[in-house]
Order: C-alpha cells, then structure tokens, then sequence
C-alpha cells in the first residue's frame, strides 16, 4: 500500500495522452458514437448512389423531416425515398467533404452531425470532375434506435452550384 503513492506519478505519466477534441468541434474520429454516425452516414448515401432504396429507407426515421433551402419541406420517409427514386437514383452522386464531419452528442436522444458534401450531376458530367461538382453544407439528427441509429432531421443549406 505505501507503493501505491510512490508509483501513481510513474503510472500517470506512462498512460496515454488523449487529447480531448477541441471545443466546438465534436466528438473525435476515435469515439463510438462519432463512428457509428460516419458508419450511418456512409451506409445512407452510398445506398442513395447505389439506387438501393430498401436499404436507403432502412435508414431513415419514421417521423423524418427534410429542410432544403431551395426544395423546401419534405415530410415523411416515404417522400424522401420518392424524391431520391425520382431525382437522384443514377443521376446525381453525393460525396462527403473530406475532413468537415463533426459529430455531436445528444443527451436521451442521439446525436447530430454536422458537414459540406459534394453532388456530381452523373446525366451531365459523366465522370464527375470536381470544378463542376456543387456542395452544400448539412445539419442530421439521428436518433438512436434498437438496431442502430435513423436518421431524423436533415437541414440542407448554402448549396452552390458550379
């Protein structure tokens, strides 16, 4: 027992630093939560690119809401998945901006995720090359549900074409 005092100063500095994220910048890429909401992210728009809409409407919440600064209002996950049936399967692909996801938890409910993602138009720029690609910045809700995490609210925002 008197070893103990001796040695915590010893095993402290021999324990690994993490450094916590940064205020305002979110969870770190190394947290469960902001993997799984990357992981979620990831599966949701590559069913979208993919066309596959069972899995796509898998992802998404009962309740869900859609806010888009030039679409307006969708409500529901069945007009999500008909919009994307109608206006983005085969014709447009959206990719991530590299290192922009922030992810933030939200107490009894989920979390929120934060980020710019790019949209090649796939009808007009077969190949997609990156100066005719336009972006938009986006605000998620997930929720946490048994299973995994659905998405909830989306606010689509500041889209720019090119």
């Amino acid at each position: 027992m008197i070893l103990l005092p001796l040695l915590a100063p010893i095993l402290a500095a021999a324990a690994p630093v993490v450094a916590p994220p940064v205020q305002g910048e979110g969870l770190g890429p190394t947290d469960p939560t902001f993997r799984a909401i990357a992981a979620a992210d990831g599966e949701l728009f590559g069913a979208s690119n993919a066309c596959d809409l069972e899995t796509f409407a898998s992802l998404i919440d009962e309740d869900f809401e859609f806010y888009h600064d030039r679409t307006g209002l969708t409500v529901g996950r069945e007009a999500l998945v008909e919009a994307t049936r109608a206006n983005l399967c085969h014709k447009v692909r959206r990719t991530l901006v590299g290192r922009s996801l922030r992810v933030f938890p939200l107490a009894n409910y989920g979390a929120l995720e934060m980020g710019e993602h790019r949209f090649c138009n796939l009808v007009e720029t077969p190949g997609c090359r990156p100066e005719r690609e336009g972006s938009a910045k986006f605000v998620m809700l997930w929720r946490s549900r048994p299973g995994g995490y659905r998405l909830a609210r989306v606010i689509s925002y500041d889209h720019v074409d090119r």
